[in-house]
């Protein structure tokens, strides 16, 4: 099995709970912290042309919320690389890398490729 990249926070309940389902299932899955530990200049790009902003983007955040609306429009606008890359708790995690492709959130349509 090929080893994965896990982006996300440490004290992430969702974060956790992907970090243990993969292991349980027999994948080398490496944590890395995006507040700490990721490149996020070099990460975010990729991320949003892989995915998008809206899947990107975690607007249900408190940091979403506490954004203006200048800020918020600019993310619609898809300018969202630069204020992902200065605030990273509003990328929706887990953010999943296999190599080829990219993955965003612990949801059911990502658990199932796993």
């Amino acid at each position: 099995m090929a080893t994965l990249t896990l982006y996300g926070l440490k004290n992430c309940d969702t974060c956790k709970k992907a970090m243990s389902a993969l292991d349980a299932d027999g994948h080398e899955v490496t944590l890395v912290d995006i507040r700490a530990d990721a490149d996020l200049q070099e990460k975010v790009p990729l991320w949003l042309e892989a995915v998008g902003p809206d899947k990107l983007v975690n607007k249900r955040s408190t940091t979403w919320r506490g954004l203006s609306t200048e800020e918020k429009s600019e993310v619609e606008q898809g300018k969202a690389e630069e204020l992902l890359v200065q605030n990273p708790t509003l990328i929706k995690r887990p953010v999943i890398e296999t190599g080829a492709d990219v993955y965003v959130g612990w949801t059911s349509d990502v658990q199932a490729l796993f």
